[in-house]
C-alpha cells in the first residue's frame, strides 16, 4: 500500500514534468525553428536584392555611358569631321567602359535594328533605354570580339531539371543598350553591351558585395548565379574544387516558379550538390518575356547544424532536470510518507491486541498530524471502552452466580435490550457515516470542479494538452443545464428572453451558415443562398440565430448525406404590415401529410432516441414572441419549407414615411 502511495505521488508530481514539459519544449522548439528560419529567408531575401540592384546599377552605368558617348563633343567631331577614325574611337571607348561591343547605326539600319530590339526602338525615338535582351548565336558571331565562342556553353545533366534534347547553350545573354545620337547630317543610334555568359567579374562581384558578412556567406560558402533561361551561364557555384557549375541547369520546381509564374523563390533549394538557402528573382528582356534568373543563396549545412545543437542541448538539459526532480522530491516527501508508515505500525499493532499502541507526536501540524491526533484519540476511547466493559462483564458474572433465577428474566430483558440497543446503534452508525461519506465526498467534489476552474485559469494556454478532458467535463455539465434550461425556457419564455434589438437578417444567416460548415462539409449537400435587401425587424439576435440554425440543422439532419439546403430573405407583406420571411427549404422526404400540425407541438419529434422534441415548439415561442409568424408545409417537387416572417421594426416605418 505505502509503495502504491509512494508511486502514485511519484507520478501525481512528476507527470507535469514528463509530459507537459516536453509538449513545451516541442512547442517552443518548433516556434523557434519557424523564427530561425524565418530569419535565414529574410537574409537570402536581402541578399537577393542586394544583387538585384548591382545588376540594375550595371545596367544603368551602361545606359550612362552610351548617353555620355553620343553627347560627347569628341564623337560629333568625329562623325561629322573624321568619320574614318570611328572605328578606333568605339574600340578605344569600349575598353574604356568595358563594353564587349559598341558600334553606331545610321538611321536607315538603325529603322532596320528597330524591329528586332525594342532597345534600338526607343533610342530612335530619342529616349535611351537599357534592358537584358538574349542574341541568337548568328548575332553574336555578327559582333567583334569573338562573343558567339564565349557565350557558347556545354549542357551538363542536371538531375531534376527539365528533360531537353539541347546539349550545348550557344545563345548570349547582353546588358543591352542604346542612345539616342542627334548631330547634323549623323542622325541614329548609338548602340553598346556587356556579355554576361562566363561574365566571372560581373558574378564575382555580386558575391563579394552580398557576402561581405561571413555569417551567412563566407568562403565558398555563399554564391551567386546568373541563369539564361535555366542555364547557369555565370556562376561561384562548384562542380568542383576549381570547376564552376557552367552548363549545369535549375531544377524543374523552381524553373515552373520564378520563368513560367513570375515569383520569387525564396527557400531552400538543392543547388548542384548541395541544400542552399535560396532566393531566385525572374528576369525579363526588353519585350517583357521572362528570359533568365538572378540567385544567391548560402549553404543550408551550417544552420542545421546549429539548430540539432539547440535541440541536444534543450533534451540534454530536461533529461538532466528530470534527473535530479526524482531524487528532491522523494527527499522532500518523507515528511509525508514517515507519518503514514507509522499510522500503519500503530493499527498493525491494534490488530494483533495491544490496545496501547499509539502514534504520539509526529512533529506535524498538517492535516496528516491531524488525522494521526485523531486516530490516537479513538484509540483512547476503545480502550476506555474496553475496560469499561470488562468491569461491566465481571460483576454480571457475580451477580449471575448469586441471583440466577432472578437474573435470567433480567437476562433476557437484557439480551433483548441489548440487541435493540446494537440496531439502534447500527442504524445511529449508519446514519453518522452516511452524513459523513456524504460531506466527505462533496468536499473532494467541490475541490476537484474549483481546481479544474484553477486549472484552467492557472494553465492559460499551456492547458491544450488536457483542453479535451477539461472540455468533457463543461459539455456534460452544459447538457444538462441545456436541457433544463430548454424546459425552462418552453415553460416560462419570457422569464428567459433577451433585450430584442433591430437586426438584418441577411447577416445573421451568413452566420449561422459558418456555424453549421462542420456539417455541411461532411455531406454532399449542396447550399443556395438568395438573400434580398429587407428591412430589419426587432428580434434578439441570439434569438433568431436559434431559430434559424435549428431550422437548418432539422433540414440537413432529413436530407441525410445528400440533396440541396436553399435559403432565401425576401421583403414580404402581410395584412398590410411589411416584413421580411425567411424561408428555409429541404429536398428531403418532406413532412407526413397528417403531422404538419404537429411538428410545433412540444416534445414532438420524429428522430427516435435523439433530440428532445423541443426545437421547434421553442422556436415558434421565439417567433410570435417578437410578433411574427413561423409556418411549415411540403412542396410539390419533394421535401419541406418553413417559413419566419417578422414584421419591420418601428424606426425603419419612420424612416420609410
Amino acid at each position: 500500500m505505502l509503495t502504491s502511495v509512494r508511486l502514485r505521488l511519484l507520478t501525481l508530481a512528476l507527470l507535469p514534468l514528463i509530459v507537459l514539459m516536453p509538449l513545451l519544449l516541442i512547442l517552443g522548439m518548433t516556434r523557434w525553428t519557424a523564427d530561425y528560419d524565418e530569419v535565414l529567408i529574410a537574409n537570402v531575401e536581402s541578399d537577393l536584392r542586394i544583387a538585384e540592384q548591382y545588376l540594375a546599377r550595371i545596367m544603368e552605368g551602361t545606359g550612362l555611358d552610351l548617353r555620355g558617348i553620343s553627347e560627347a563633343a569628341d564623337f560629333t567631331n568625329i562623325l561629322m569631321q573624321e568619320p574614318e577614325r570611328a572605328g578606333q574611337f568605339f574600340e578605344t571607348k569600349r575598353a574604356e567602359l568595358g563594353l564587349d561591343f559598341l558600334y553606331y547605326l545610321p538611321r536607315g539600319a538603325a529603322q532596320d535594328a528597330a524591329e528586332r530590339w525594342p532597345v534600338v526602338q526607343t533610342a530612335l525615338q530619342g529616349t535611351p533605354r537599357t534592358a537584358v535582351d538574349i542574341f541568337a548565336a548568328k548575332d553574336l558571331e555578327a559582333l567583334p570580339g569573338r562573343l558567339a565562342g564565349r557565350a557558347r556553353i556545354q549542357l551538363i545533366a542536371t538531375e531534376a531539371a527539365v528533360p531537353t534534347q539541347r546539349t550545348v547553350e550557344d545563345r548570349g545573354m547582353v546588358v543591352h543598350a542604346a542612345a539616342p545620337v542627334r548631330v547634323p547630317g549623323h542622325d541614329g543610334v548609338l548602340v553598346g553591351g556587356i556579355l554576361l555568359n562566363r561574365n566571372l567579374d560581373f558574378i564575382d562581384t555580386i558575391n563579394a558585395l552580398v557576402y561581405l558578412n561571413a555569417v551567412t556567406g563566407g568562403e565558398r560558402q555563399g554564391t551567386a548565379t546568373l541563369f539564361l533561361e535555366d542555364v547557369r551561364v555565370s556562376t561561384n557555384v562548384r562542380l568542383f574544387e576549381d570547376v564552376r557549375a557552367l552548363g549545369t541547369r535549375v531544377s524543374a520546381v523552381v524553373r515552373s516558379g520564378v520563368l513560367d509564374k513570375g515569383q520569387t523563390w525564396l527557400d531552400r533549394a538543392f543547388v548542384v550538390n548541395d541544400w542552399y538557402i535560396s532566393g531566385y528573382l525572374p528576369i525579363t528582356d526588353s519585350f517583357g518575356e521572362r528570359v533568365g534568373m538572378l540567385y544567391v543563396g548560402f549553404l543550408e549545412a551550417p544552420f542545421a547544424a546549429a539548430k540539432r545543437e539547440a535541440y541536444l542541448w534543450m533534451i540534454g538539459a530536461f533529461i538532466a532536470v528530470l534527473a535530479i526532480s526524482v531524487p528532491v522530491f522523494l527527499w522532500l516527501a518523507g515528511g509525508i510518507f514517515a507519518p503514514l508508515e507509522r499510522m500503519t505500525q500503530t493499527m498493525q499493532r491494534v490488530e494483533d491486541g495491544d490496545l496501547s499502541a499509539r502514534n504520539g507526536s509526529i512533529g506535524s501540524r498538517d492535516e496528516i498530524g491531524q488525522v494521526a491526533a485523531h486516530l490516537d484519540s479513538l484509540l483512547n476511547q476503545i480502550q476506555d471502552r474496553d475496560r469499561d466493559l470488562r468491569t461491566w462483564a465481571g460483576e454480571l458474572n457475580e451477580r449471575v452466580d448469586q441471583r440466577t433465577a432472578e437474573l435470567r428474566e433480567a437476562n433476557a430483558k437484557l439480551e433483548q435490550t441489548f440487541q435493540q440497543l446494537v440496531m439502534s446503534e447500527k442504524l445511529a452508525s449508519i446514519g453518522e457515516i452516511t452524513a459523513g461519506v456524504a460531506h466527505e465526498i462533496n468536499n473532494p467534489v467541490a475541490v476537484i470542479q474549483g481546481n479544474v476552474d484553477v486549472m484552467r485559469e492557472t494553465l492559460a494556454d499551456n492547458a491544450e494538452p488536457v483542453r479535451t478532458e477539461l472540455d468533457l467535463i463543461d459539455r456534460q455539465v452544459t447538457r444538462i443545464s441545456a436541457i433544463v434550461g430548454k424546459l425552462l425556457q418552453f415553460a416560462r419564455p419570457g422569464e428567459y428572453a433577451e433585450t430584442a434589438t433591430a437586426v438584418d437578417i441577411p447577416p445573421i444567416v451568413a452566420d449561422c451558415l459558418v456555424l453549421v460548415e462542420h456539417m455541411l462539409t461532411r455531406s454532399q449537400i449542396e447550399t443556395v443562398t438568395v438573400l434580398d435587401q429587407v428591412p430589419s425587424v426587432r428580434i434578439d439576435p441570439g434569438e433568431l440565430q436559434q431559430v434559424v440554425i435549428n431550422l437548418i440543422v432539422n433540414a440537413l439532419q432529413a436530407m441525410g448525406d445528400q440533396g440541396r439546403l436553399t435559403l432565401k430573405v425576401s421583403p414580404q407583406s402581410r395584412e398590410g404590415v411589411p416584413g421580411a420571411c425567411l424561408t428555409v427549404q429541404d429536398t428531403g422526404p418532406g413532412i407526413p401529410a397528417d403531422r404538419i400540425a404537429s411538428v410545433f407541438d412540444p416534445f414532438y419529434t420524429t428522430k427516435i432516441a435523439e433530440g428532445t422534441g423541443l426545437g421547434l415548439s421553442i422556436s415558434q415561442t421565439i417567433v410570435q414572441r417578437a410578433g411574427g409568424i413561423i409556418s411549415a408545409k411540403n412542396l410539390e417537387a419533394g421535401g419541406a419549407a418553413f417559413e419566419v416572417w417578422l414584421p419591420q421594426t418601428a424606426g425603419r416605418e419612420m424612416a420609410a414615411q
